[in-house]
């Protein structure tokens, strides 16, 4: 029966409510009893009239008893999150009314206070998140705390779950961190190698964080990757010295033969007509190498803004053969142009498209075998192959497939072939002239127009560097 009736009531098990009643009514039940033992009260008075002192503390203290019941539930609920701002409650009774109301705003300060750090954490995170350069925040134990997405895809997606030693392998870094965790330092710079997961130089920038920050995070190590700078170093200083390199050699022999014709040939018409001859060849040489060097240059400078210009790639590929069919019938060779129905206009360059097939249609007459044709393959494809090194469109694309059938490239050397200045020996000791930079110019306009450039080489078909330059699209 009481446990129907407090549930209908709506109160709680060990509220106490029962005790509550008893006790208050206890004075007033003994002073009754008290008159009554004295004859001073009728007992049957005494007891209706104690009952109705029951019956008025039941009635006074049931709704603040009830509603702090209310409270209890409701801040339960605001500590699991259960309610919103919009569940929020109200009371009749003052006293509740002022703890509920003083529950209330404290409950609506807090939301907007963790609105704020949310959206603050948030936007905190967007900003680490953009930065290019790894950053990790550490504890005292060497624990990451965070990092940001450049860490993440540097050193694995789940690094916040490892500690520092146990992503670089590095003593010296290592060491450093343990500096700055001890508080011997406040900061620490260090250049420093890992192998994993490749070979790489890095510059790390570790730093105690300001006493008034808070939580457990007590460093901050910031990550520059130095391996592609210093191969960007090595590439310049490569590129000088072989540049110094191919341009001194024709020097060194206009020089040469100048000092000749200047002494012991002074008077000899024969050797001076053919010292001039060589020193005009080299003065040639000189020259294309100036004008190849001067072109890549000009490549590069634009390589980062891909064009935006329609261009017909058939009509292109026919002119440029057109202008170089002399030059192929000098080595008994044909230019032959196959191209599949409607191809698709390109996105491009005109005049670097028209270098592009210039210098490979070149390379096919200076290397293919005498008597032989060269194919200009032009088709639509679906995408373009993918490359490990530079950014491809993501297009359907038309592939320019220029076929020579020259010796077959052993595969290793393949790869080099679009180096500054390399060539094959081969070709050096057949004494074929060339400046090695005419398939670098080509690799550079093709990363320009954000395509791809491959190579295939053997003995049937000869060699094949095929094309891809991203489509033109309204």
């Amino acid at each position: 029966m009481f446990e129907k009736s407090r549930k209908a009531l709506g109160f709680e098990k060990n509220t106490q409510f029962a005790e509550r009643i008893l006790f208050l009514s206890f004075p007033t039940a003994l002073v009754f009893m008290v008159l009554a033992a004295f004859n001073m009260v009728d007992p049957i008075l005494a007891v209706i009239s104690l009952a109705a002192v029951v019956v008025f503390n039941i009635v006074m203290l049931f709704p603040l008893t009830f509603e702090l019941q209310q409270i209890k539930k409701y801040i339960s609920k605001l500590s699991t999150g259960e309610i919103s701002q919009d569940d929020l409650i109200n009371l009749s009774e003052d006293e509740t009314k002022e703890i509920i109301s003083a529950i209330n705003n404290m409950h609506k300060f807090w939301a907007e206070k963790t609105d704020t750090l949310e959206a603050q954490t948030i936007s905190d995170t967007a900003v680490l998140d953009s930065l290019p350069d790894p950053i990790m925040v550490i504890d005292k134990q060497g624990n990451i705390l965070g990092a940001n997405l450049s860490a993440r895809t540097s050193f694995g997606e789940h690094i916040a779950d490892k500690k520092i030693d146990e992503i670089f392998n590095s003593h010296s870094f290592v060491n450093a961190v343990s500096r700055v965790l001890k508080k011997e330092k406040k900061s620490e710079n260090l250049v420093f190698y890992v192998e994993k997961p490749i070979d790489q130089k890095l510059y790390a920038h570790i730093k105690q964080l300001p006493w008034v920050s808070k939580g457990k995070a007590v460093a901050v190590i910031s990550i520059y990757d130095l391996t592609k700078s210093l191969k960007i170093e090595k590439m310049q200083s490569d590129f000088v010295a072989n540049a110094s390199h191919e341009l001194r050699t024709p020097l060194s022999v206009i020089s040469g033969f100048v000092e000749t014709l200047q002494t012991t040939a002074k008077d000899d018409p024969k050797a001076s007509e053919e010292f001039l001859k060589i020193i005009s060849h080299q003065a040639e040489y000189m020259s294309n190498l100036i004008e190849n060097l001067l072109s890549l240059s000009r490549i590069e400078l634009n390589q980062d803004n891909p064009p935006t210009e329609k261009a017909d790639i058939v009509e292109i590929a026919q002119d440029v053969a057109e202008s170089m069919k002399l030059r192929a019938k000098d080595n008994d060779m044909n230019i032959i142009i196959k191209a599949d129905e409607n191809i698709n206009y390109i996105r491009a360059d005109e005049g670097q498209i028209r270098q592009v097939i210039h210098n490979l249609i070149h390379n096919a007459i200076k290397y293919g075998e005498k008597g032989t044709d060269i194919t200009i393959n032009l088709s639509n494809v679906d995408n373009i192959p993918k490359s490990k090194t530079t950014e491809i469109k993501d297009s359907k694309a038309v592939n320019i497939a220029i076929n020579n059938k020259g010796p077959k490239i052993d595969e290793d050397k393949l790869a080099r072939l679009t180096e500054r200045f390399y060539r094959l020996q081969q070709h050096k000791d057949q004494n074929i002239k060339g400046t090695g930079l005419g398939l670098s110019i080509v690799k550079h306009i093709v990363i320009r127009h954000q395509g791809n450039i491959t190579v295939k080489s053997d003995k049937t078909d000869g060699t094949t560097f095929n094309v891809y330059i991203p489509i033109w699209k309204n």
